[in-house]
């Protein structure tokens, strides 16, 4: 691929994507400083901080397994954000809703890598209620991947097929 080709993609976002990797990390540093592991500390209706950490993959999936887990998630995400950067080379440097998913995701998954590598487990601390019921724990990282992949998930199922058929509407005039 030539320089011209790469400059002239979607790459030039990936601002977005290093946004999300330091305040996911500026947030989870702040937690690990402040808070005490799973002592929950209220923060509005619905919402508290809460330390907790995690072994294995959403929702704790694995956590258990002697500690392989660490390594096989490391090198999933960072196989997925090889197919992430390989898409966002693809596209026009335009902020559409797909670039903003896919570096949302991007951004997300290459946090939670860097707490697996750096610490073996992935910080949590955003634990939200209703009654008695608990989500799981989360983080920035995290909800950038929910966020993206629903973002992704818009493009791809509402927005392109709209767009393609204005398109073609267009054609037929």
């Amino acid at each position: 691929m030539s320089e011209n080709k790469i400059t002239s993609t979607a790459l030039k976002t990936l601002w977005l994507t290093f946004f999300v990797i330091v305040f996911d990390q500026l947030t989870k540093f702040w937690a690990v400083s402040n808070l005490s592991f799973a002592e929950p500390v209220a923060v509005m209706p619905y919402l508290n901080w809460t330390l907790a950490y995690n072994y294995g993959a959403a929702f704790s999936f694995l956590a258990d397994m002697g500690g392989w887990q660490r390594w096989f998630f490391s090198l999933l995400a960072l196989g997925v954000s090889v197919i992430l950067l390989t898409w966002l080379a693809k596209l026009p440097p335009k902020l559409t809703v797909e670039v903003w998913g896919l570096n949302l995701v991007l951004g997300g998954a290459i946090g939670n890598v860097i707490d697996r590598f750096l610490a073996g487990r992935v910080t949590d601390f955003i634990d939200f209620y209703i009654g008695t019921w608990h989500y799981a724990t989360f983080n920035i990282a995290d909800a950038s991947i929910t966020v993206g992949a629903g973002l992704l998930i818009l493009s791809e199922l509402w927005l392109k097929p709209r767009q393609e058929k204005l398109a073609k509407s267009e054609v037929s005039k």
